[in-house]
């Protein structure tokens, strides 16, 4: 046996039908984004170019780019090809020998593609945490809030969220940053979660939880912090600017740039104008401010 071709079905929306036990406030500081299996094998099996897949995409995107803009941990898991019976064990007998050794299809979807600071976790089992190092991680980040997206919704990601909660991290399971089998099966997952081991919420609540919570807590040194500073300066949207982006040719004066090395010297930074003058961008900024 393994996994059925997936039927298109509409993103289910936060509405009357999820009640949440809890209230818990997301912090940016203390979460860690979760990317569950989102490999272009279990995508497969869905039409691709049909909901609920495209908003899966779009949100996740979203979500990834938020979380690296504040420095929030972003994890993926992503299952081996060509598994062995004895990595597999009793998966075999309910998903057959599973993924090939196939570089296309072991990826994960281009448009979420892993970053650099990014961790990849190998994913053995329907829990996130089983035979991975993910609970030493969050504690090692200090952080103990665990938002979950990808594939499917009422396997790997409830197992996630529910074995996060049994090792006592808050886990935040998204309606509209999920996919499943079925539109029943993805309103099952968020049901119980809700009832019995997360807070379910959307895309847009955690962003904007995010925004919110990390508007008084960057650091102005941080990349976070010298992104919002030459957005005020460009007075641009931080999502136009890029980090390879020349920021003399977006509008940044001389007079401006003299207002960020004043900014940047107060907090600490022993970075100068010749220094920002030579290479400006973003991405050579962030190591030259932190430095």
């Amino acid at each position: 046996m393994t996994i059925p071709r997936i039927a298109s079905y509409p993103m289910p929306k936060m509405d009357q039908s999820i009640h949440n036990k809890t209230d818990w406030r997301i912090d940016p500081q203390q979460s860690v984004l979760l990317v569950h299996d989102m490999q272009q094998y279990f995508l497969d099996f869905y039409d691709v170019s049909q909901e609920p897949i495209p908003e899966l995409i779009r949100h996740t995107k979203m979500l990834i780019e938020h979380a690296h803009e504040q420095d929030i941990p972003v994890v993926y898991t992503a299952q081996l090809g060509n598994q062995t019976p004895e990595h597999r064990q009793l998966l075999t007998d309910f998903w057959g020998a599973g993924l090939k050794d196939d570089p296309v299809q072991t990826k994960i979807h281009d448009e979420l593609t892993p970053q650099p600071e990014d961790t990849v976790l190998t994913k053995w089992r329907y829990s996130a945490f089983k035979f991975s190092n993910l609970e030493q991680l969050m504690q090692e980040w200090g952080r103990n809030q665990l938002i979950v997206c990808g594939v499917y919704a009422h396997i790997g990601c409830l197992m996630s969220a529910a074995e996060a909660f049994m090792l006592n991290i808050k886990p935040f399971l998204l309606a509209d940053a999920m996919a499943d089998f079925s539109r029943e099966e993805h309103d099952l997952a968020l049901k119980y979660a809700s009832t019995r081991c997360a807070q379910v919420m959307t895309t847009d609540n955690v962003l904007t939880a995010w925004s919110n919570q990390a508007e008084d807590q960057i650091h102005p040194l941080s990349k976070a912090g010298i992104l919002r500073a030459v957005s005020e300066q460009l007075q641009l949207p931080a999502e136009e600017i890029q980090l390879q982006d020349d920021l003399l040719l977006l509008g940044l004066d001389s007079v401006r740039l003299m207002t960020l090395v004043g900014v940047w010297q107060a907090c600490g930074s022993r970075v100068s104008f010749e220094d920002l003058a030579e290479q400006p961008t973003l991405d050579a900024w962030i190591g030259k401010i932190a430095a």
